[in-house]
């Protein structure tokens, strides 16, 4: 570990204790979903609703595993699909300038998967339309539909290194029955990333349209299919480091 790196850590254990920063972010988080300023935010020109904060930390992770295969639910625009996939590229770029290699575009080495109940055709349309596409496989139906499930663990057969992303609904059953699902594809030191875990942390008057809510949500989920396993944890020095970020408690690192 360099020193930039220990005094990194030593910044973040501070954090976590720092009320008085807590404070300050919960304020400006309530206002920004209130505002839905995650919204405003595009990767490579496709909105990518997230925040900025999460998208970093999925750039961390993702050079830190180095995946062959990156699995999510959760489409939407496809903004996310393209910043991983991008990600990706570069780590396949990244590989061909150490082995001093040329690496052909249009053959990648690394993939992601995303699952969608509907993918708009719209979207679908500007999907297969950006250059990343190439990287792209899509399967439309329910995540925790039987025959999606077996689809998503056949492709994942032969990957070395998975990394998960769940981002789809985000009711308590909806995500445990995800985890249950997939969470297993996660290789050891990787992560399975549940986004929307703020849920829990938010007033009920929030989410008056939504299925979810406090008590009913992808925390709630994690904190049940936690109970269940010894093979992850919560990666608490990610939020830590975040302070803004709509999954707290949500990165979830395989350690077995």
């Amino acid at each position: 570990m360099t020193d930039f790196e220990r005094e990194a850590a030593a910044r973040l254990e501070a954090a976590a204790k720092n009320t008085d920063l807590h404070a300050a972010t919960a304020a400006f988080r309530d206002e920004t979903i209130k505002s839905l300023y995650s919204y405003n935010f595009f990767w490579q020109g496709r909105p990518i609703i997230q925040y900025p904060q999460d998208i970093m930390a999925m750039q961390e992770l993702i050079w830190a595993v180095k995946p062959d295969l990156i699995i999510e639910t959760g489409i939407a625009h496809g903004g996310s699909l393209i910043f991983m996939a991008s990600q990706l590229a570069q780590l396949d770029l990244c590989d061909a300038i150490e082995a001093g290699e040329v690496m052909d575009p249009a053959v990648p080495k690394r993939r992601i998967l995303g699952i969608d109940i509907d993918i708009r055709a719209h979207n679908r349309e500007a999907i297969e339309a950006h250059p990343m596409a190439g990287r792209i496989d899509m399967i439309e139906g329910s995540s925790i539909a039987p025959d999606v499930i077996a689809q998503v663990h056949a492709a994942a057969k032969g990957a070395k290194k998975i990394l998960i992303s769940l981002d789809s609904n985000h009711t308590h059953d909806h995500v445990l029955a995800e985890l249950e699902a997939y969470a297993d594809l996660t290789s050891i030191d990787s992560y399975c990333v549940v986004f929307d875990t703020v849920v829990e942390d938010m007033d009920a008057s929030m989410f008056p349209d939504r299925p979810w809510g406090p008590g009913n949500n992808p925390k709630t989920a994690v904190q049940a299919f936690l109970q269940t396993t010894d093979h992850f944890e919560i990666d608490y020095a990610i939020d830590a480091k975040l302070q803004m970020s709509v999954a707290p408690s949500g990165y979830l690192r395989r350690v077995k």
